[in-house]
């Protein structure tokens, strides 16, 4: 049994407040942030415990900043979502925590190239339905859904790209952890790390608030992505070596 006052999950919590810090400030990153440590020191964690995380941060945007929302892609995707989580969830009940944690590895890695290369992709019913799908598998099965749904709305403006990831990371954090309880495969063990989790949660994203407007977005942006490509670089070592 995992106790309430574990060092290990309390240096988690510091990570999790950093990645609360990055997506409140461009939108996603609690995970791609966090879970690269999750899956490293408590692997037995994931991925319930980084979608509690996931669920409450969105939740917080939303109360205390603009709900300017674009709801027509948002339904698409969040409907693709809502197909796809049952396959993300037979993924988590019928792999091991190392296939996890080399997922989240490869998938943080996909993402820093994408936001690298600076693929273009048309917002379209058919391009936020596509991030919805992938969002449903790998968001279940790795909690890290947010980065291709972030990519079809990159040219929607920051308050409007905010309000509508937000609103999509409850839906599909709901989805998601109500799956995997069905399924069998969250336990109260996760669940309470998470809860543990939110007072880092809101620590990030007040930090966020106050320092967003004097920190250049494009070096923000840099940190993150170099500090991403350690730590999925540093997660896919592990399990290979």
């Amino acid at each position: 049994m995992i106790e309430w006052i574990d060092p290990v999950l309390l240096a988690l919590g510091l990570v999790v407040a950093v990645g609360a810090f990055v997506q409140s400030s461009i939108g996603f990153g609690i995970a791609v942030v966090s879970a690269p440590f999750v899956v490293v020191l408590r692997p037995e964690l994931m991925p319930t415990s980084m979608l509690v995380c996931a669920f409450v941060l969105p939740v917080l945007q939303l109360a205390t900043g603009p709900r300017q929302i674009s709801w027509r892609p948002l339904g698409w995707a969040v409907g693709a979502r809502l197909l796809a989580t049952p396959l993300g969830v037979w993924l988590v009940a019928s792999t091991s925590a190392d296939a996890i944690a080399l997922a989240v590895g490869i998938l943080i890695l996909v993402t820093v190239v994408a936001s690298v290369v600076a693929v273009e992709v048309r917002l379209s019913r058919e391009s936020a339905m596509a991030a919805g799908a992938i969002s449903g598998v790998s968001g279940t099965a790795a909690s890290i859904g947010g980065p291709f749904f972030a990519l079809v709305m990159r040219h929607e403006p920051p308050d409007r790209l905010r309000a509508t990831l937000a609103v999509f990371f409850i839906a599909g954090s709901m989805m998601a952890v109500t799956g995997l309880a069905i399924a069998g495969q969250a336990d109260w063990a996760q669940l309470r790390a998470g809860l543990l989790w939110t007072p880092f949660v809101l620590l990030g994203h007040l930090v966020a608030g106050l320092v967003r407007a004097r920190m250049p977005a494009e070096a923000v942006r840099r940190g993150v992505l170099a500090f991403c490509v350690v730590a999925s670089v540093s997660v896919i070592a592990r399990v290979l070596l």
